[in-house]
């Protein structure tokens, strides 16, 4: 039987992995959380009173860090050191950090390694900055989301203060999706780019359910066809 992969790439807030947890659910296929794997990076130097920006510090560090992923009822749940940081990565400080360290070679390499190896021969949906540019570039599904800047950071803002974070203002959240599509889009290794054969969606002027539909009516036979997960 023929796998495919569903890659959806795009900037900070686009709506990636909302898009991607509604993909999953809808066809009965695996979702990899590929953005959460770079923020357990993130996170893991932070801990280690490490830069994230220290490639040569980073690079001793990595070896030394061990991650894991369990999908529990499809979803996924991420774990350093055998803790599970579900919601230990998704703070303001481990987002910026998760930029950092994903823009070094070595990081992303081992990640691109891991994401191969988990996403294995089975139908999958990846989410990501370089998903249909490199992680997969033979995918038969590629997606590109984007939205304004400043309705990322609304969305960001109203995600944090569901998770009871109400340290930023608006004004800061929207300069940290500036910097991370700044980083995210200029670094040497793997930079956020949308390929010439991706699907460009823009969610700004589209709920998630509209970009669902979107999506689905991009994929043919392939909209019917799922597997147990």
């Amino acid at each position: 039987m023929e796998h495919y992969q569903i890659a959806i790439d795009g900037p900070s807030g686009s709506g990636k992995s909302t898009l991607a947890k509604k993909v999953s659910a809808q066809l009965g296929i695996l979702y990899l959380d590929t953005g959460a794997m770079y923020r357990t990076c993130g996170l893991a130097a932070i801990r280690a009173g490490v830069s994230p920006k220290d490639e040569a510090a980073v690079a001793i560090l990595l070896p030394n860090i061990k991650i894991d992923i369990s999908f529990v009822d499809g979803w996924q749940h991420i774990f350093l050191d055998g803790e599970d940081v579900s919601d230990a990565i998704r703070t303001p400080e481990v987002s910026v950090a998760a930029s950092d360290i994903s823009s070094l070679p070595c990081v992303r390499k081992a990640m691109v390694d891991l994401q191969r190896k988990i996403s294995g021969d089975r139908n999958v949906v990846l989410d990501g900055r370089d998903i249909g540019s490199h992680v997969f570039p033979q995918a038969k599904y590629k997606f590109f989301l984007t939205a304004d800047a400043k309705e990322r950071a609304r969305r960001r803002l109203i995600e944090l203060e569901g998770k009871g974070i109400t340290t930023q203002t608006f004004e800061e959240v929207l300069r940290d999706i500036e910097y991370r599509d700044h980083q995210d889009s200029t670094r040497a290794a793997s930079p956020l780019v949308k390929m010439p054969d991706a699907i460009e969606i823009d969610t700004t002027v589209h709920s998630p359910e509209e970009t669902l539909s979107i999506l689905l009516s991009h994929l043919g036979a392939d909209a019917n066809i799922g597997e147990k997960k």
